[in-house]
């Protein structure tokens, strides 16, 4: 197939069947990242391939979900959804913009009818944000970057953390980092003052210190220049 993506055949986690989804080869070359994680690989956008779905019954959500044990309950609860609707999602081998955002707010609205944590859907928010970022449509990515704030906020304030592979500190970082992408100065400085004040950050993390402590130098000069 294509130079980055391969196509396999999975079996869904609701209907049962067989249904093929892409993969993305793990050899990729990076040009950078942003400060909010998003990282620009040469020639190919992966987060286009992020959400698998199901072509028979219009399930989705990212790889590690669907390969995953969902709970009998959340497996019904969707079942029974599908089986009133007929989703019509396409199966492409070669994703573009509309079939990868039509996929993510899939899965959004499935990880939100199964209560799956804050955090989880708030990453699927800031990769959708990514996603438009990398085709140039600024006012979607901004509206994108304000929900995974605002979720990644509500998650803080009511999980435990580690949560969908990341550490309350990673959270906090991602939110304030979030705010800097959204031009949002002040929101940027709390959330990143709040890391840096942290005497403990350099132990548990010290790449993560050190990231917070640039981010911090970047929002300081943008202050300066703003005067």
């Amino acid at each position: 197939m294509g130079e980055f993506t391969f196509t396999v055949e999975k079996q869904c986690p609701i209907c049962g069947e067989s249904t093929r989804v892409v993969k993305t080869k793990s050899k990729l070359s990076v040009e950078r990242t942003d400060e909010d994680l998003c990282v620009h690989y040469r020639g190919f956008n992966p987060y286009l391939y992020k959400i698998w779905f199901c072509e028979k019954c219009g399930f989705a959500a990212d790889e590690k979900t669907f390969l995953g044990s969902i709970p009998v309950l959340h497996k019904r609860k969707i079942k029974e959804f599908l089986d009133k609707k007929k989703l019509g999602i396409e199966f492409v081998e070669v994703r573009q913009v509309p079939d990868a955002v039509a996929a993510f707010k899939l899965a959004i609205f499935f990880a939100e009818m199964t209560d799956q944590p804050l955090a989880k859907q708030a990453g699927m928010y800031l990769e959708l944000a990514w996603i438009y970022r990398y085709s140039g449509e600024k006012e979607k990515e901004m509206e994108m970057l304000q929900k995974a704030a605002e979720f990644y906020d509500r998650s803080l304030m009511t999980e435990r953390f580690p949560q969908n592979g990341m550490s309350d500190d990673m959270a906090l970082y991602l939110v304030g980092a979030i705010y800097h992408r959204m031009n949002e100065v002040e929101k940027a400085t709390q959330y990143i003052s709040r890391l840096i004040g942290d005497q403990g950050l350099r132990d548990r993390d010290v790449r993560l210190y050190k990231k917070a402590r640039d981010l911090w130098q970047t929002i300081r000069e943008d202050k300066e220049d703003a005067k």
